[in-house]
């Protein structure tokens, strides 16, 4: 295929046929994530590779937990609460694949004023979502699906202890990747000249 008509087919993909992912797979889409651009070529970016099902199970526990709180806290109506819980839970536990995107900033610069400091930050997020679009799209260059999540944003710390992660790992997003079980038509684009300024 040509390679813009390939980089146009991606899609979300939140449907996955059952199977796992063989881990020389895995472990080429984790190679080729690494090779995104990142500032300063600090790399920032972290997986935590979850395939097993008690994994995927104490994320999806863990995370829903954290959801019907927030959930409630907002009024959301009960039953509205459940439905909503439980499919986030499904999707999770459904997923042949689960990588949970993580940002470390302790090889970043240090700065002491408050705007350098921000724009570094900034930087390493920057960094890190470059990653993670280079891992769908290697994800997808496999003949995989995936979908991008970022329930780990709201839910920080009950991710860090369903995985046991390092306490400078920082949860970003989470990929929900595995054999597409379907492949939805592509959503409109605004063009690019209502998005782009040329000077």
């Amino acid at each position: 295929m040509e390679l813009h008509a390939f980089l146009r087919s991606r899609r979300s993909i939140r449907r996955f046929e059952a199977g796992p992912i063989p881990a020389s797979t895995i472990d080429k889409i984790l190679t080729t994530a690494t090779f995104a651009p990142s500032a300063h070529n600090r790399q920032p970016w972290r997986f935590a590779v979850v395939s097993t099902d008690s994994g995927k199970s104490r994320l999806a526990d863990a995370m829903a937990t954290e959801y019907r709180n927030d959930l409630a806290a907002e009024g959301t109506a009960a039953i509205e609460v459940d439905a909503l819980v439980e499919k986030s839970r499904s999707r999770i536990n459904s997923a042949p694949l689960v990588i949970v995107l993580c940002m470390d900033i302790s090889d970043m610069d240090q700065y002491p004023d408050l705007k350098r400091a921000d724009a570094e930050r900034t930087m390493a997020v920057q960094s890190t979502a470059n990653a993670g679009v280079t891992l769908l799209l290697a994800a997808h260059a496999e003949g995989l699906g995936g979908v991008w999540n970022c329930g780990p944003l709201v839910a920080p710390r009950a991710v860090i202890s369903a995985l046991d992660l390092p306490a400078t790992w920082e949860p970003q997003a989470l990929f929900l990747i595995g054999r597409p079980a379907e492949t939805p038509e592509p959503r409109t684009r605004k063009p690019v000249k209502e998005i782009a300024i040329f000077a």
